[in-house]
């Protein structure tokens, strides 16, 4: 009997040292370099870095993950987090709550109107989000942020309404990847009702093969233009995540730049086959 115990112990550790090491395969982030994107980049005149993540493979793909380490500021890819945080707060209580226009001149001639809260976000209206963010308040936003992990910001009484856009505030694409995670897998801790209202204002595009979640965001530090396109895609039961940060390069006609973020980005996925060739996408900016 001590024989056969001896041997079911032996077996035991035996069993239980390969689950652990099954367990580490498993985990085990894969990194590949994909000269494709830096030639897509190259053909486009910009620079930087495309971030693609497989959720089933666990792998991310990317032409220089150094730029995907590096970290600028958000821009409007902070009216993600921004919105929860109105919405978690009482802030704003749905996505149709009306942003009424005081008449005044501003950047956008399409912000110069009254938006409902789903609206402020897809035309990105920052006098809109400035009015939200003064509304949560420093100490409600740093609680928020705190609880969220968006990546660093710099949140005080003097930055309150425009840390997104300017200053020391800053989020990698590693970063953006994870928080859009976190967001798909509902690991946010934050209401049942506030994931789905931000989870449907954030729905760019779809059809019956895909549904494309994202945000745009560009800042302007100096005379350096900073072009962010972040999100997900929903292809075949898996989840894609992207996160591309780029800058013009000289030469780069900046009439395109809004839209040359985003087409880069579709040429990426498309690249993985991951969307199809073809697809042609109808976007909200």
């Amino acid at each position: 009997m001590k024989f056969n115990y001896f041997f079911i112990i032996i077996a035991l550790l035996f069993s239980c040292k390969n689950e652990e090491k099954s367990k580490k395969e498993k985990v085990e982030t894969k990194f590949v370099v994909n000269n494709k994107f830096q030639e897509i980049l190259d053909v486009t005149k910009l620079e930087g870095a495309i971030l693609v993540y497989d959720l089933h493979k666990d792998v991310y793909y990317s032409n220089n993950f150094d730029w995907c380490k590096t970290g600028s500021l958000p821009a409007s890819t902070f009216k993600i987090p921004n919105s929860i945080i109105a919405l978690e707060t009482g802030v704003v209580k749905n996505d149709s709550v009306i942003f009424k226009w005081n008449g005044e001149s501003r950047p956008l001639k399409v912000w110069e109107q009254d938006l409902t809260f789903k609206e402020a976000f897809h035309y990105s209206c920052v006098p809109c989000y400035q009015e939200v963010a003064r509304k949560i308040g420093v100490e409600r936003m740093k609680s928020n942020l705190a609880k969220l992990n968006f990546g660093s910001m710099n949140v005080n009484e003097t930055t309150l309404d425009n840390f997104w856009l300017e200053g020391k505030s800053k989020i990698n694409q590693f970063e953006q990847v994870d928080f859009l995670k976190r967001l798909y897998n509902s690991e946010l801790f934050i209401s049942k009702r506030t994931d789905s209202i931000v989870k449907k204002m954030m729905i760019m595009s779809k059809n019956n093969q895909y549904v494309l979640r994202g945000k745009t965001g560009w800042s302007v530090k100096g005379k350096e233009n900073n072009g962010w396109f972040v999100g997900y895609v929903l292809v075949k039961n898996n989840a894609y995540f992207f996160a591309t940060n780029v800058v013009p390069k000289k030469n780069f006609n900046m009439e395109f730049f809004s839209n040359e973020r985003k087409e880069v980005t579709f040429k990426a996925l498309k690249e993985l086959k991951i969307l199809r060739e073809n697809e042609l996408f109808v976007t909200k900016k």
